[in-house]
């Protein structure tokens, strides 16, 4: 399969996670919140262990320091600019609890990240597909409880299931568009620089959104599982990271 065949269908079966919220029909409330925390911390953990360990360090061998800095707090910034702008963000137990009309604001959102999701992770499988499989990885980690949760605060808004069910695929469609950009630009921009462009938005989302969530938990056995599935995503992708280059 060439490049733009591996890159379209890791993109469409990164949307199709999309449709893990219909998961939230058939659990209870209280059962899919004591699933998401754990779920929030892995991926938190994979975010940050597929940003530095694998698209930083790819990222970086390419370009001089300064200019591979200045990539990643692109970034970051980037993805501030696009929560503050939709006044939108990635609370995943709130997001069960919520009725306000934030519906189109979280479709929005979400279609804005899936979109600059595919560009990155797309750009680092064209640096490297090694890179670009664990990056997909580190990616559908986060997606799956934030699909839950985006899927909760469309239905807690007023959607009928299955018309959330389908704009949230929709929403998700954005990933796959990315992701053939990137291929497209590939041509005549840096890869190098998207692929740490990427690695910002990753570090953006797991500390800014994710890592807070996990925070707030007051009790000392659900803290301490929260950090063990959060150092078991880091540990995970540091074990690929040190099994390829081995």
């Amino acid at each position: 399969m060439t490049d733009l065949g591996w890159i379209v269908a890791g993109g469409l079966l990164m949307s199709a996670i999309a449709l893990v919220g219909g998961v939230t029909t058939i659990l209870r409330p209280t059962t899919l919140d004591r699933m998401l925390l754990p779920l929030v911390a892995l991926a938190a953990g994979t975010l940050l262990g597929g940003a530095f360990f694998h698209m930083i360090p790819e990222g970086s061998a390419a370009l001089p320091a300064l200019a591979a800095a200045a990539w990643i707090v692109s970034g970051l910034t980037t993805f501030l600019m696009l929560e503050q702008f939709l006044n939108w963000h990635h609370s995943h137990r709130a997001a069960l609890q919520t009725r306000e009309p934030v519906t189109y604001l979280i479709l929005l959102g979400d279609a804005a990240h899936n979109f600059l999701g595919g560009l990155g992770v797309a750009s680092t499988f064209l640096m490297s597909p090694r890179a670009g499989v664990i990056a997909w990885l580190a990616a559908a980690a986060h997606e799956v409880p934030q699909e839950l949760g985006d899927f909760g605060v469309l239905v807690h808004g007023g959607w009928e299931k299955r018309r959330a069910l389908l704009w949230n695929l929709l929403s998700a469609l954005t990933f796959p568009l990315g992701a053939v950009l990137a291929y497209v630009l590939a041509q005549s921009v840096a890869v190098a620089g998207l692929v740490l462009f990427a690695a910002g938005n990753f570090v953006y989302i797991a500390a800014s959104d994710l890592i807070p969530e996990i925070k707030e938990e007051k009790g000392l056995g659900a803290a301490a599982l929260h950090f063990a599935c959060f150092a078991s995503g880091l540990m995970m992708m540091y074990a690929l990271a040190y099994a390829f280059h081995a």
